[in-house]
């Protein structure tokens, strides 16, 4: 017998974020305390400051050096991966720079990349694309590693040439590590973006926080936190929610 029960796919998301809210609410108002403001409280300081204009220009300049970064990392770090996987030789030679790079603290490259190349916007992508470029290039790595040599050779012996095996046999296969991979990326790399801010920058979410940290404003930090959340969630259901139940149709 068919269930004909309707669904709704947003319902169970936002009963528990209910929940979230009402036990916020409860502890806001059991507490009493100004470091646990209450969501009201919040949402008026998030008003304010959209009113103001000042969270849309602080948020735009995040977004756009998480995005330049997310993007450059992506392609490096794919392309790195794939030759790496490929290549047991230059695997073999470049694993211990991966391992370095992969355990170095986030901090440490952010505060080396300042020192060498200044307080500069450069030095503040660079910093970022260099923590998020290793997961990248792992996750990468052992997709080529499982590529279907079958079907390489089949566009060997087509004489598909490189654009078209990369295009049509690589990347296809490719895909759902590239949607894995871009996923854990973007909740990792504005978490880093918001500490290249707070260190080096004069502009940005990462440094609105820090000054509201020094004025000990916990309402406006809370607030401009619950505004990219929003934002980080909207591209996660709009953009790689759907992207990734395409890689995942060959199921």
């Amino acid at each position: 017998m068919m269930n004909t029960t309707p669904r709704l796919p947003f319902l169970q998301p936002l009963l528990s974020l209910s929940l979230l809210i009402i036990i916020w609410q409860v502890l806001a108002s059991t507490l009493n305390t100004v470091v646990l403001p209450s969501p009201l409280l919040v949402f008026d300081a998030l008003i304010a400051a959209l009113s103001s204009g000042e969270l849309q220009h602080h948020l735009g300049i995040t977004l756009y050096r998480l995005a330049i970064s997310f993007f450059i990392a992506m392609l490096l770090g794919t392309a790195i991966g794939v030759a790496l996987g490929r290549h047991q030789k230059t695997n073999a030679f470049f694993d211990s720079w991966l391992v370095i790079l992969l355990n170095i603290p986030a901090l440490v490259t952010i505060i080396l990349c300042y020192i060498w190349f200044g307080l500069i916007e450069t030095a503040a992508i660079f910093a970022v694309v260099v923590n998020k470029l290793p997961n990248v290039i792992v996750t990468i790595r052992e997709g080529a590693r499982n590529l279907d040599e079958e079907l390489l050779e089949m566009a060997e012996a087509y004489q598909f040439g490189p654009l078209k095996t990369l295009s049509q046999v690589i990347l296809p296969q490719l895909y759902p590590y590239i949607m894995a991979s871009a996923r854990t990326g973007l909740a990792l790399i504005w978490k880093i973006v918001l500490v290249v801010e707070l260190l080096g920058r004069s502009d940005g979410m990462g440094y609105q926080i820090h000054l509201f940290f020094q004025l000990f404003d916990i309402t406006s930090i809370m607030a401009y936190t619950v505004s990219f959340i929003i934002i980080i969630q909207l591209i996660e259901m709009m953009v790689l929610q759907p992207l990734d139940k395409k890689s995942q149709r060959w199921k």
